[in-house]
């Protein structure tokens, strides 16, 4: 019966501390008004570009296109991808400089909840960007694939939970560097863009480039996610055959969080025993 109790204190805990962010958010309308703004923006250059790579050049396919879905699906993990390193990562740089970390962990609330809390924020605030940019795209570019779906929406998952993990390792990362967390939040998202691919096909990469994106997890969940949701045409999944991308993806969404979150947890200890927290 305990046990059942925490349970519901820590979810309850979670969901106050999501409120209090989504709160935040909210209190800034103009930004909050910016941020769609600016995704449409993004949204119209990315999708012209997109349409180099299709078949018909800059005409907008009608029908399903494979165009739409190889730039629609890799966008939607593009937003996670940048909404976790700010969400998560930077927003603990944001309540050190606000003078609110230190109080936190002078607190008995749980650390691992306001951590998790930043993943709610994520998952509800990127999700409806993704519906709606999806929406736009696809009505510009052409109607989307939709193969597979299940597969699809656990590889997604999967690579969702990876990309978590890499939210808990920089917010690591951020507590160690401070303010230069935006410079390098900046510089992963635009390696992100070039490395992963997420709207253009790999093949567009010269040779030793695509040796490195076969490095990096996230390639292989952008890859897989799109190919699978596509039907797997000719030529996908592009970095290795689906079953090894798979195993890669699946590997990653295990591991990282656990990864992640220990890293976290070390910095932020060696952070409390040298003072650190509370410095700007």
């Amino acid at each position: 019966m305990t046990s059942q109790s925490n349970i519901f204190t820590f979810i309850d805990t979670v969901l106050v501390m999501a409120r209090k962010e989504l709160t935040i958010m909210l209190r800034y309308p103009v930004e909050f008004v910016a941020s769609f703004i600016q995704i449409f923006i993004i949204v119209t250059v990315l999708t012209l570009a997109g349409m180099m790579f299709s078949p018909d050049g800059v005409r907008a396919s009608s029908g399903v296109s494979n165009t739409a879905g190889l730039v629609v699906y890799g966008f939607i993990l593009f937003l996670f991808i940048s909404d976790v390193l700010w969400t998560i990562g930077y927003n603990v740089r944001r309540d050190q400089k606000q003078g609110t970390l230190e109080q936190l962990y002078l607190s008995p609330a749980s650390k691992f909840a306001n951590l998790l809390s930043r993943v709610v924020v994520t998952l509800v605030w990127t999700g409806l960007l993704s519906i709606t940019s999806s929406w736009i795209m696809s009505s510009m570019i052409g109607g989307l694939p939709m193969n597979n779906m299940p597969l699809a929406i656990g590889i997604l998952l999967l690579g969702l939970c990876g990309t978590i993990g890499t939210g808990f390792a920089f917010a690591a990362i951020t507590l160690k560097i401070r303010e230069a967390a935006n410079t390098l939040a900046n510089l992963i998202q635009f390696a992100f863009m070039l490395l992963c691919a997420p709207f253009f096909p790999f093949s567009g990469l010269p040779e030793w480039m695509k040796n490195i994106s076969r490095l990096i997890p996230t390639s292989y969940t952008v890859d897989a996610f799109r190919s699978t949701l596509m039907g797997y045409p000719k030529g996908f999944p592009e970095l290795a055959p689906i079953e090894v991308e798979i195993v890669i993806v699946a590997a990653f969404g295990i591991l990282m969080p656990l990864i992640g979150y220990w890293m976290y947890r070390r910095q932020e200890n060696i952070a409390r025993m040298d003072g650190s927290l509370a410095e700007y």
